[in-house]
């Protein structure tokens, strides 16, 4: 009985004592130390370093920047930097290779976008929070391209005893942007939107044009058929930040600052830019509605980039968006808008010194255009077919507009539609477009519909009507990207011109995925002109056909790895021109032939 009695005791002891070493180990029994607690025999804080190579984090983690807090303890090792979490090693074919072996466990290099990567922000470089994405992009356009050339006559021609008006129309483009964007954020990644953002975006571009007709590069004829240029500037540049959170789902208000992309609406019909300006954005109801409110002091253009300059433009613009997901109809979005243009009277010559603003026609005064455009609009699904909608009414006055020689009240409407329908690997597509035109341009009344900034992504990639700059003694008849016939001497550098023939065109098209890596988009369009007077009125021309013609187009999009990182398009157009675009550039001693072009486009991303 004693014996029992003292080893009942001996045992108590023991248990005692243990309770009080656990006590002593125990984290949250110790008192509170301000600063890093790090291990014998380190004097300083210790950054956490990666586990070793079978116990590393997956992809390309980079070092941590998390300090070691916790140092030692007998019961459990902690995690501090919880993104960088060591993964066991998996031996799942039973061979003696282990981890390096298996592909499921690929640690990745600095230069692999393909896997985890610290550079495109799938790791913090800077506590739990603080991220950076590195996205380097460029693309390399190649196309050669038919459009009427004028020739002139009067001071030198490329060849001897050349009388017409237009001469050959061949060209060759070619033009190659790089931009490389460091984007550092403070959030949860992709878990809620950011705390705060700042962004820079350098981009070099080089171009090269080669044409069979002089005055084409530059109005004096001694500079030749060719032109190469080059252009460095810091495109984007942007701080941003969010201002509060509210409701219970992390809506958010944020205010963003600098030069910075922003498309007021689905398409890009009326104003589609990168440029400096300050944006308040949001959202609400779990996101259900979004809306932006943004004022742009806008940058002058590089001419033959398109890229931005430092140089201050005398426009101001305000744009006012709302978007409502699910708006009657499940899956489609409804969308309206307000857009304030006001842009000052001017006197610009471009970089291959051609005068740009105002427009050289008519009077060529300077002038100021003030314009507000009233949109309404949506983009959805309603069951298997999709539906894109617009709506435009623009108001406003000019000044002294060139054509016209006066000033002009405006009044132009636009409005567009697609329809589209999915069948397993394709879809059938069909759409129309309305720009009003100007029927008397000497009536005071401004009829014919132009954009701020369009970018326009309507009725075919590659149709020759978008891809494609006409030009019209001294202005463009049209844009590249954009579908407006407006009479305006430049899209990114000229003023808006409401004094213009309008368009009509109806689309049919059809997109096919041969493949999942290889996709073919073929589109149709017929164009006329909606009114002819103002181009009677211009060229000093009576009777006008409406007819611009057919636009016929096909184009292929392969992406080689199933992603983004790599893809390459290539297409071809033919315009099949109509009575009317055969006045405007018909030839003394030969009619108009069908205009070719075709491009092969390759975009590389990491």
């Amino acid at each position: 009985m004693g014996n029992r009695l003292l080893s009942l005791i001996a045992l108590a002891a023991s248990f005692a004592a243990g309770a009080v070493q656990a006590q002593e180990r125990d984290p949250i029994e110790r008192p509170l130390i301000q600063g890093p607690i790090v291990p014998e025999p380190y004097a300083a804080p210790k950054l956490l370093i990666n586990p070793s190579p079978f116990e590393a984090p997956l992809g390309f983690s980079g070092p941590s920047r998390v300090l070691l807090r916790s140092g030692d303890n007998d019961e459990y090792e902690t995690m501090e930097d919880r993104w960088r979490q060591g993964m066991p090693t998996w031996d799942r074919r039973g061979t003696p290779k282990g981890r390096a072996f298996d592909e499921n466990f690929m640690l990745g290099r600095w230069f692999d976008p393909y896997n985890l990567n610290f550079l495109k922000g799938d790791y913090p470089i800077l506590g739990q929070h603080t991220f950076l994405n590195v996205t380097a992009t460029t693309t390399a356009l190649f196309e050669g391209r038919q459009v009427p050339q004028a020739t002139t006559p009067f001071e030198s021609t490329a060849r001897e005893a050349q009388n017409e008006f237009f001469g050959r129309p061949n060209q060759f483009f070619y033009t190659q942007p790089i931009f490389v964007s460091f984007d550092l954020f403070h959030g949860d990644a992709g878990f809620k939107p950011v705390d705060w953002r700042i962004r820079l975006t350098p981009a070099f571009n080089v171009n090269y044009l080669d044409t069979e007709e002089l005055a084409i590069v530059n109005p004096d004829v001694r500079r030749g058929t060719t032109r190469g240029r080059t252009w460095t500037t810091l495109q984007e540049w942007f701080g941003e930040v969010k201002l509060f959170d509210h409701g219970n789902e992390y809506d958010f208000v944020s205010l963003r600052a600098g030069s910075q992309p922003f498309t007021s609406d689905f398409r890009g019909f009326i104003f589609s830019d990168v440029n400096r300006g300050v944006r308040i954005f949001g959202t609400g109801e779990s996101n259900r509605n979004q809306f932006n409110l943004a004022y742009f002091r806008q940058l002058e253009k590089e001419t033959n980039s398109g890229l931005n300059t430092f140089e201050d433009r005398d426009q101001n613009i305000v744009i006012a968006n709302f978007y409502r997901q699910d708006f009657l109809i499940t899956g489609y979005t409804g969308t309206a808008s307000v857009h304030y243009n006001n842009d000052g009277p001017d006197f610009l010559f471009d970089r291959n010194h051609v005068l740009v603003r105002p427009d050289p026609t008519g009077v060529f005064a300077p002038h100021r255009v003030e314009s507000v455009y009233l949109g309404v609009g949506g983009d959805g699904h309603i069951g298997r077919y999709n539906l894109s909608n617009v709506m435009y009414l623009a108001l406003g006055r000019d000044s002294m507009n060139p054509i016209a020689g006066r000033p002009q009240e405006i009044v132009a409407k636009m409005a567009a539609v697609e329809l589209s329908y999915d069948r397993d690997w394709a879809r059938f597509r069909g759409s129309y477009m309305y720009q009003s035109g100007d029927n008397n341009p000497n009536d005071g009344t401004a009829a014919g519909f132009d954009s701020i900034l369009d970018n326009t992504n309507f009725a075919g990639e590659a149709s020759y009507w978008n891809r494609q700059s006409i030009a019209l003694f001294g202005v463009n008849l049209m844009q590249r990207n954009s579908l407006y016939n407006n009479l305006r001497s430049s899209k990114i550098q000229g003023q808006s011109n409401f004094v213009n023939p309008g368009l009509q065109l109806v689309n049919f098209g059809v997109d096919v995925d041969i493949t999942p890596r290889l996709r073919s988009i073929n589109n149709f369009n017929h164009l006329w002109f909606d009114s002819t007077k103002v181009l009677e009125t211009y060229l000093f021309q009576s009777n006008v056909d409406k007819a611009i013609g057919f636009d016929l187009s096909t184009a292929v999009e392969y992406r080689p790895a199933l992603n983004n990182n790599c893809i390459i398009n290539a297409g071809v157009a033919v315009l099949i021109p109509g009575s009317g675009f055969r006045q405007l550039y018909n030839r003394l001693e030969a009619r108009v032939n069908p205009m070719v072009a075709g491009f092969l486009e390759v975009t590389l991303t990491y």
